[in-house]
């Protein structure tokens, strides 16, 4: 049985995508088979791992709206140990595509239902808005892992968040939980990255992953390469952040199987 992990946070530009590729690149790595899902009609995740996203014919788009099947969208073996579903803007027009369908909020959920007997890890990574495609990943999935930007209004964006996950819970999936919050673009040079790190840390307690991720050039350069930050400098700190958080996801995971 696969872990269903979505990352997401309702606020832009808080490392959604930058988690996505390099846990998912960390988990295969270490050998874990893993499928990441790009919900995020901008594709940046599919791009970011090196995927033409404007040449594809088939993607989780075509998926979802059932025009193809799963083998025919998926990108095998992207890294190894590692496929993808990718996305691009075409993504935006699933809310009128699927306006008559019955149980639309489940779209996903039924996808994945078919083959996440394949894979150790399912990452989905989330757009930052609510709606449909939102409410599908975390329909679908068993956590929720929210990246936290260490700057002002920080918990304010985690807050509208966790009103979503608890309507989730209600109407559709209450088995939710939170996976982990991880503090990103931390720079302990500036007394706002740790006044916002012990803040996350005071409201959340053992929620908050004991590994930050740092403002890191090698991270912001990664994805123009269409590499993980594991190809592109292993020996950066941006890569020593990631690894350190896929050991604190693996043993949180070994605890709770």
């Amino acid at each position: 049985m696969s872990e269903i992990m979505a990352i997401a946070n309702q606020k832009g530009g808080v490392g959604k995508t930058t988690t996505t590729i390099n846990l998912s690149a960390a988990l295969a790595e270490q050998g874990k088979k893993v499928l990441i899902i790009d919900m995020d009609p901008q594709g940046n995740t599919s791009s970011g791992l090196g995927i033409d996203k404007d040449e594809l014919e088939t993607t989780v788009y075509q998926l979802m709206i059932g025009d193809n099947s799963f083998d025919e969208c998926v990108q095998k073996d992207v890294f190894e140990n590692l496929d993808v579903l990718a996305a691009n803007v075409n993504l935006a027009g699933i809310e009128i595509e699927t306006m008559d369908m019955e149980d639309r909020n489940y779209i996903l959920r039924d996808i994945i239902s078919e083959v996440e007997d394949k894979y150790d890890f399912i990452i989905i990574d989330c757009p930052p808005s609510l709606g449909l495609l939102n409410t599908n990943a975390l329909t679908a999935a068993d956590s929720i892992l929210i990246p936290v930007q260490c700057e002002y209004y920080a918990l304010e964006g985690v807050t509208q968040l966790l009103i979503t996950i608890r309507l989730v819970q209600r109407t559709s999936n209450r088995n939710l939980k939170i996976e982990g919050i991880l503090l990103t673009m931390f720079d302990i040079r500036t007394r706002l990255s740790v006044e916002v790190s012990q803040d996350v840390r005071q409201t959340f307690g053992k929620l908050v992953y004991q590994n930050s991720i740092p403002r890191n050039v090698k991270l912001s350069e990664a994805p123009s390469r269409g590499m993980s930050i594991f190809e592109y400098d292993p020996k950066s700190t941006g890569a020593k952040a990631y690894a350190g958080l896929t050991e604190e996801v693996l043993k949180r995971n070994s605890r709770e199987a």
